[in-house]
């Protein structure tokens, strides 16, 4: 960069160059941790900066904003759903699971809004990003910094991630923009994403940033001159040192009991009071969130692919509305699915004009008995997904009156003839003769356009690649450019800029974008085929095991060999190939044959990719622990959920069965520990108390488990 002084040009001259000067360095020491100055030398400028125009922008910003939207944010902490739940049982199990000696909850109401995730360097605010996927959201830093509440700077001169939600004030909403925008969230996220201060319908500066928690970096990532965070026991303490670093946040609620059962009620409790006073708040809600306060024990609990096991939203139940069904669609989808899309009079649902709902499947039109022109009931499924519950009966002419679509232009249709809804014998796509499966039907035929159009549009978006979408997907298929997931990575810029609304740029950032997703590791490529019930985490712990590629269709051509015999001649269940997939945690027989029999269908299609990936052996975890390579299997009542005891004796590196055999290390026996009991003390099999497996890891000693009436 040049650093030259300017000579001549006048006071906006300099004043121009100094604001560079401000930017470029503040972004290296900030962002980069590498300055090129020395803090005596930033703070002339910064001063001389100050003394000419006070007001000038570059003084509330670190470094420079790129355009909103412009730049995608890997996340330094995933930013994950949440667990939902609608019953006190749900809430009672949530509880049961990761409490024991820990019934300490934090509740927050849940914010319908924007998620955004704010970056303090050394105090001061670098970054902030959306959601977007979990693990990659957009910049919108340049307009978060207009966001009245948002601070420049924090009462603390260290590294965090500040996680939070954007909402509209529904008073704002209702003065300012209930004419030209459908609801507060939709118009929150718009506001953060435009590129513009004038380009959008809402103002950044008409938002307010609500957090939820913290998160502090460590390590490489966290900046060489930052100070260790403070040390805290609980979240809550975390969410009260926000507000003493000048953070609004969105409520810091703790609640606890003696037993799971007094811990549900008061749970329930602050449920029932924010859903009697929903309609009062400030802002929208949805729900309460409900997390364990502790932090140490939100690390042993862990998380799943989808969400952390230590907390769990609450949602409002869905709000409902009644309309006219207009027509019936099939859609054929990425697993063969064929289900139908139902087309419905506008209606508005919590705050969103609904005109398409789901029917599920064949089996759900059935049950339903529901004809074209009937007058039905409408709910948004966890205030998302629209569906039709209730059939009403025959529609009338009037239930069409007074309707507008999302842009406020007049519904205009006459009521159609009423019928029957057709259900489809041949995929409405390809022709292929659908087969039944229960509620289901489908489309066996791997090459259907519909299912290579959303088998691409799955690939891509696991891989968090940008600019294709439904109608790049149906353009590739639809022109025969890509035939299979495969051909994606033979596609060049003059095949792209062949279609339509291709210009020069847009093909370079698609093929930009296949570019970098050539290099994988096993278990995402596992995710991305989307073979059905084969999620993250059991991709995750089939590659850990298999390990490559080769190995895994090694099993695939094995999948129908004989069973055989044990060393004493008795016939085994399954397989070698299935008896090594069946061995590892959380895979059973149905997830095996149903990864089997979908590598197998998908054989050519694999061996084609992995010419063009570079798909990389997964990295074996690196485990570690007293207890590493020793096997225990659990047994009776206890003093803690048996999940909590399993992950305990994981995170020292044992590993937790389910059945006794004379390879077990342990069994840990509780009261009423029943035949697993017998059987360990014929193998002569070490049996353990909690008690003893408590000191073994460094537990705390179970609480003594009270007498109740159902023991006597």
């Amino acid at each position: 960069m040049a650093a030259e002084r300017p000579s001549e040009g006048g006071k906006q001259t300099l004043v121009d160059w100094l604001a560079e000067q401000l930017a470029h360095h503040s972004n290296l020491y900030y962002n980069e941790a590498n300055p090129e100055i020395t803090d005596i030398e930033f703070d002339k400028l910064w001063d001389e900066l100050s003394e000419l125009d006070p007001e000038h922008p570059q003084l509330k910003k670190v470094g420079s904003d790129p355009p909103p939207g412009s730049v995608k944010v890997e996340h330094l902490f995933v930013m994950r759903s949440l667990d939902k739940s609608s019953t006190e049982e749900e809430v009672t199990h949530f509880v049961a699971e990761t409490t024991a000696q820990s019934r300490r909850f934090v509740c927050q109401p849940k914010l319908d809004g924007s998620a955004l995730s704010l970056e303090y360097r050394r105090g001061r605010l670098v970054r902030a990003a959306t959601r977007g996927s979990g693990t990659r959201g957009e910049d919108v830093t340049a307009n978060v910094r207009r966001i009245p509440n948002v601070p420049e700077s924090l009462g603390w001169s260290g590294d965090c991630h500040i996680r939070g939600e954007v909402v509209m004030p529904l008073e704002t909403f209702r003065e300012s923009y209930a004419e030209v925008a459908p609801n507060p969230r939709n118009l929150a996220a718009g506001s953060l994403r435009q590129k513009h201060a004038e380009a959008g319908k809402g103002r950044a500066e008409d938002l307010v940033f609500l957090a939820y928690g913290a998160e502090f970096p460590s390590g490489e990532s966290r900046h060489p001159d930052s100070p260790e965070p403070p040390l805290f026991e609980y979240d809550s303490e975390v969410i009260s040192w926000l507000q003493t670093a000048g953070i609004e946040v969105a409520g810091n609620e703790v609640v606890g009991g003696s037993d799971d059962d007094s811990t549900s009620a008061a749970i329930m409790s602050v449920v029932q009071r924010w859903t009697e006073g929903r309609d009062a708040a400030d802002w929208e809600i949805d729900g309460v969130v409900i997390k364990l306060d502790r932090l140490g024990k939100r690390e042993l609990l862990g998380m799943t692919a989808h969400h952390p096991r230590w907390a769990l939203a609450w949602k409002f139940s869905p709000e409902e509305a009644t309309t006219v069904l207009m027509d019936v669609e099939w859609q054929t989808g990425r697993t063969g699915n064929v289900t139908p899309v139902s087309r419905v009079a506008p209606v508005t649902v919590s705050g969103v004009t609904v005109e398409n709902t789901t029917l599920h499947n064949k089996g759900e039109v059935e049950r339903l008995e529901i004809m074209v022109a009937d007058k039905v009931r409408v709910v948004r499924r966890g205030d998302v997904i629209p569906k039709i519950v209730e059939v009403l009966g025959p529609a009338s002419a009037s239930d069409l009156a007074g309707r507008q679509h999302s842009d406020g232009t007049p519904f205009g249709e006459d009521l159609p003839e009423r019928r029957a809804i057709d259900i489809p014998v041949d995929c409405p796509r390809c022709t292929t003769a659908l087969i039944e499966d229960g509620a289901f039907i489908r489309c066996t035929n791997l090459d259907c356009p519909s299912r290579l159009e959303r088998t691409i549009l799955y690939w891509c978006r696991h891989l968090e690649m940008d600019g294709i979408g439904e109608k790049l997907a149906e353009q590739l298929c639809t022109t025969g450019l890509v035939r299979t997931l495969a051909d994606l990575y033979k596609l060049s810029h003059q095949d792209i800029t062949g279609l339509e609304r291709m210009a020069d740029r847009s093909a370079s950032n698609v093929i930009d974008e296949l570019e970098a997703s050539r290099s994988m590791t096993l278990s995402t490529f596992i995710t991305a085929l989307g073979l059905p019930r084969i999620g993250p985490e059991i991709a995750s712990v089939i590659a850990s095991e298999v390990s490559s590629l080769e190995a895994l269709l090694e099993l695939v051509e094995k999948m129908d060999d004989e069973a055989g015999s044990d060393a004493d001649g008795k016939p085994n269940k399954y397989n070698p190939a299935m008896t090594h997939l069946i061995a590892i945690d959380g895979v059973g027989e149905t997830v095996a044959r149903l990864l089997l029999g979908g590598l197998d269908a998908r054989s050519a299609i694999v061996r084609e990719l992995s010419i063009e990936l570079d798909i990389t052996e997964e990295s074996p975890k690196q485990e570690a622990g007293p207890l590493l390579g020793q096997t225990f299997c659990i047994t009776g009542t206890l003093g803690r959920p048996r999940k909590e005891i399993a992950l305990s004796i994981k995170a020292e590196g044992g590993k937790v069965v389910s059945s006794v055999s004379g390879k077990l290390d342990y069994l840990v026996a509780g009261e009423s520990a029943g035949s697993k009991l017998d059987k360990a003390n014929r193998l002569g099999v070490e049996i353990l108390s909690e008690a003893e497996l408590a000191e073994m890891i460094g537990m705390k000693p179970p609480i003594e488990r009270q007498s109740s009436l159902g023991d006597f």
